[in-house]
């Protein structure tokens, strides 16, 4: 079985920046993509950036957040600059891949609030 560990969200200041990491650990297994979503209070779950190969990044944080994943060590980080009002949200890990039986997974972290003050 597949976990997924978060960590880095907080409280900043419109303008700040904040680093999201999250890491992936179990036995037997392989990640096809690794990412972060996000959700908002009374929104559904939104794509924020993922990483399966090529690398998928919204239109609403392009240019202001990076993703960057670790094959060798099953991590992915999100590194979130410029940050706005409007990202408050909690963020939560997405991992994919196959475990050593070959069946399909798909895996979400804790989630990590990230709020961002006006």
């Amino acid at each position: 079985q597949v976990q997924l560990v978060e960590s880095g969200g907080g409280l900043v200041q419109a303008g700040g920046s904040l680093r999201l990491s999250c890491a992936a650990s179990g036995t037997a297994f392989s990640i096809d993509a690794m990412g972060w979503y996000r959700q908002a209070p009374g929104k559904q779950r939104d794509l924020v950036a993922i990483d399966g190969g090529n690398t998928n990044v919204a239109d609403s944080v392009k240019g202001r957040f990076t993703i960057s994943r670790d094959n060798a060590k099953s991590t992915v980080a999100l590194q979130m600059n410029s940050l706005k009002p409007e990202d408050t949200a909690v963020y939560y890990c997405y991992a994919g891949g196959r475990d050593i039986g070959q069946s399909r997974f798909e895996v979400w972290g804790q989630g990590t609030l990230v709020t961002v003050s006006s």
